[in-house]
């Protein structure tokens, strides 16, 4: 099946313009495949909200004491997320209430290497079924928690908002996208690295519109979600 993410409903009205561990923090959020102007030295990323750097380094500590190997939150380490899914998947079966701690650290790892990845806000208030990643610098949300228990259940989870919020004039042009992406089999197809790779997809193909557009300098904020 093709890796897609199913985009939500529209939203009431259009968009406008608008921590991890401190050794995984400080990139610009641009992604790690754009290199700085040389004379231009880019600004760290705040901090993520406490409690999604909270389950963050419980990811990290899981990841550890299981494959003694210490994540970095980068993009490679994707993959190592990915196996630890294969196994919560296992876990799950046996104990459906694992679920309820195993996802929360995964997803808020994950939406920590998108954020440093792209660009992108958290909103981390009230229960995980409310949380958000915005993007900043296309519109385009999601919630990673969303996606992680996707990740361990293999199939949507209504009500956890693991699909993406685009902007409507964008969700044809998206859809056609990620449609031509190779086709993977169920149990790749809601791994971290795949919606990684989705979501780098969709965030060029946003930015590359953009740019031919003459809107790159757009940004948004929180308040453009709403």
């Amino acid at each position: 099946m093709p890796p897609a993410l199913p985009p939500s409903p529209p939203p009431s009205s259009p968009p406008s313009s608008g921590s991890l561990p401190e050794a995984l923090n400080g990139t610009n959020g641009a992604g790690h495949s754009h290199e700085p102007s040389p004379d231009v030295e880019p600004e760290p990323l705040v901090a993520p909200p406490s409690q999604v750097a909270e389950l963050v380094a419980a990811c990290v500590r899981f990841i550890a004491s299981k494959y003694k190997v210490a994540l970095d939150g980068t993009p490679d380490t994707l993959s190592l997320v990915d196996q630890y899914i294969r196994e919560a998947r296992n876990a799950y079966k046996d104990r459906p209430e694992s679920i309820d701690l195993v996802a929360p650290a995964v997803g808020a790892y994950l939406g920590e290497v998108m954020r440093q990845e792209f660009g992108a806000e958290w909103f981390a208030e009230g229960s995980h079924e409310a949380w958000r990643l915005y993007f900043t610098n296309t519109f385009l949300a999601f919630n990673p928690v969303g996606i992680a228990r996707e990740a361990i259940r293999m199939e949507e989870e209504q009500g956890w908002n693991a699909h993406l919020t685009l902007d409507p004039a964008e969700r044809e042009l998206i859809e056609e996208r990620i449609a031509i992406m190779p086709d993977v089999d169920e149990a790749e197809y809601y791994l971290p690295t795949t919606r990684f790779d989705v979501i780098t997809v969709v965030v060029e193909t946003l930015r590359a519109r953009a740019e031919q557009s003459g809107t790159a300098d757009v940004t948004f904020n929180r308040a453009d979600y709403t």
